[in-house]
């Protein structure tokens, strides 16, 4: 058994004393996930999302390489490779046959540009002899930010809500030189106004909004007036701008019309990719919390436009994709919607909350009933569809006033329910509104649509604003429901 002994031990020393063969001459080549990394857009002095790079080691036998940026333009690209972070890396291993991770993140500098601007860099890989590029290509952009410096809390029963907030200025005017951004929350105090010009993009970083009305103030009020055209559409949507984000909803929070904050006006606008697009509260008067023309709601995580015992007129409007409601009438209050488009094809998780609801009482914290009259909620020349049964929801107490008017609109509407009465006018119950595409949201009327020239012409020239539809196409004395006419 002896004589077995030795050759065993000598088979064990030779491979415990046998290094590991790693090449370092010029032969060795590495592999690449992508040969260029793309950064979109960014704003000036704000990081960017983390994007990876997977390097591979084919070949037989183990490796060590070194990684470093060129660091030739402004941009500052940073690199972290297996947990250390820096310009220049040296020496990181990567056996036979397997592979590693570089993480980059890129900040850039403000410049004196308002226009998009491109920067580049490259990841330089030196392996032996050999030396490999990956080119990373960024596009920045400066901005104006609005940047919460101080907090408060709301106290609504026993909840509490803590906001931070920057105050603007009395009478602040944005313009469209350069883009918006919100940190946080901005106020506009009472008896001052902000103006957002035509052009302008407003983007709002998460959990962030606009309060239209001091909440830690004494005073009500506050006014905010939108003034975008056809074609130069004022933007509000989230600051994250890498093409996953385009159509991700609850990226901000909401503009929010605290109570008292009156004559709001919201003119071409697109809202996207928020959680409550317009929350306005309630009014205490006759004078209307906001007029809305011309605007698109689009991809909201929770409601399109929330009132709540405000006063709100809406025309040429199109709310679609929310994830609870379109629309909420709640807690009472006067609501006027005239060739609007209600298409709620939320798609992103199952809902079970319909379109439209309309609401005249609200319970306490106490546990208590309260009525708040429903005054009118009319709607003329609409579409109300979506991927539920049933898009209209009716929560009444008989106490109050329940004031309802479905005037020449489609409505996909309870089978059961009574639409003889006079809150019902020349409707169309249960019809496919027949949109060109209802998977790619192209809202126009198809020429069989049973919503072509099914509107009344009353309705139409009650508001100036409502002879052209929301692409400012003519409208004809036989108008066509919702807010885009049909396609020829």
């Amino acid at each position: 058994m002896t004589k077995y002994i030795f050759p065993i031990l000598l088979i064990i020393f030779t491979y415990s004393c046998k290094k590991e063969q790693i090449q370092t001459d010029g032969s060795a080549t590495l592999q690449f996930s992508n040969d260029t990394i793309i950064f979109d857009t960014i704003f000036s002095s704000v990081g960017s999302i983390t994007k990876q790079l997977m390097v591979y080691n084919n070949n037989d036998y183990d490796i060590t390489t070194n990684v470093r940026l060129g660091s030739n333009s402004e941009a500052y690209f940073k690199i972290n490779v297996d947990g250390e972070s820096g310009k220049n890396i040296q020496n990181i291993k990567i056996s036979a046959h397997d592979s590693m991770f570089v993480f980059l993140e890129v900040i850039i500098n403000p410049n004196n540009t308002n226009n998009p601007y491109l920067v580049s860099d490259s990841i330089i890989f030196t392996t032996g002899n050999k030396t490999q590029n990956i080119d990373l290509i960024a596009y920045g952009q400066d901005a104006y930010f609005h940047t919460a410096n101080t907090y408060g809390d709301i106290i609504d029963g026993e909840d509490t809500s803590r906001f931070f907030y920057h105050q603007l200025e009395c009478n602040e005017v944005w313009n469209n030189d350069k883009p918006h951004v919100i940190y946080g929350y901005v106020i506009v105090d009472p008896n001052c106004q902000l103006t957002i010009n035509e052009g302008t993009t407003v983007y709002l970083h998460k959990n962030s909004g606009i309060i239209v009305g001091n909440p830690f103030s004494s005073s009500s009020g506050g006014t905010i007036r939108v003034n975008g055209t056809l074609g130069n559409e004022v933007t509000f949507r989230g600051d994250r701008l890498d093409s996953w984000y385009d159509s991700l909803p609850g990226q901000w929070d909401r503009i929010w019309l605290y109570p008292g904050s009156v004559n709001n006006e919201f003119n071409y606008c697109n809202l996207q990719n928020g959680t409550i697009a317009i929350h306005a509260d309630t009014v205490g008067n006759n004078t209307p919390t906001a007029v809305i023309n011309n605007c698109r709601i689009d991809n909201m995580s929770a409601i399109g436009i929330l009132g709540q015992g405000a006063k709100l007129e809406v025309n040429n409007t199109i709310i679609t994709k929310c994830g609870q409601y379109s629309v909420v009438c709640n807690i009472g209050g006067d609501y006027t919607f005239k060739h609007c488009t209600f298409a709620n094809y939320w798609n992103f998780d199952h809902r079970n909350t319909p379109s439209i609801l309309l609401n005249n009482y609200y319970e306490g914290s106490d546990g208590n009933i309260y009525i708040r009259d429903l005054d009118n909620a009319y709607f003329g020349n609409c579409i109300i569809d979506g991927n539920l049964s049933t898009e209209i929801s009716f929560q009444e107490n008989s106490i109050g006033n329940f004031n309802y008017t479905f005037d020449h609109c489609l409505l996909k509407i309870d089978p059961n329910e009574d639409t003889g009465s006079s809150d019902y006018i020349n409707i169309i119950k249960n019809k496919n509104p027949e949109f060109v595409s209802k998977q790619l949201f192209d809202f126009h009327l198809s020429e069989t649509s049973a919503c072509n020239s099914a509107g009344d012409f009353n309705i139409t020239q009650s508001e100036s604003v409502l002879f052209l539809d929301l692409e400012g196409n003519l409208r004809d004395n036989l108008p066509d429901l919702g807010a885009l006419k049909r396609i020829n």
